[in-house]
């Protein structure tokens, strides 16, 4: 699976989930740490990790590797690294706060809707 492939599933799988606010930047032309943020947020700690674990669960299905994972204790910021897509799930706050889109705010936002439209009916 190619890092398209995998920012689709991941969002694919995340939009399922009622997650919020999910933006997806790609960092390729600008980092060499991955391709790919996928970046969103849950409304709780328990949404959050449970987010984060349904990612882990679908993507190691189809034998993909979680290199790093970070966040898990207080679960107000999980990070997940696949490699080439890394993904950010935030309360809100939190995601105000270190703004992750803004630090990156050269790299061009890649439109998503169709995936998000599609996988939220499900």
């Amino acid at each position: 699976m190619n890092s398209e492939e995998l920012m689709q599933k991941t969002v694919a799988v995340l939009s399922r989930r009622k997650t919020e606010n999910i933006k997806v930047l790609n960092i390729s032309s600008l980092t060499t740490i991955a391709d790919y943020f996928v970046i969103c947020n849950g409304n709780s700690s328990t949404q959050i990790k449970s987010l984060a674990d349904e990612l882990e669960e679908k993507l190691k299905e189809e034998n993909i590797e979680l290199y790093s994972k970070e966040g898990f204790s207080d679960a107000s910021w999980i990070l997940l690294d696949y490699s080439t897509v890394v993904v950010h799930i935030f309360n809100p706050e939190q995601r105000d706060f270190y703004s992750i889109e803004s630090l990156w705010s050269d790299a061009p936002e890649v439109d998503v809707s169709d995936i998000i439209e599609q996988n939220s009916k499900m």
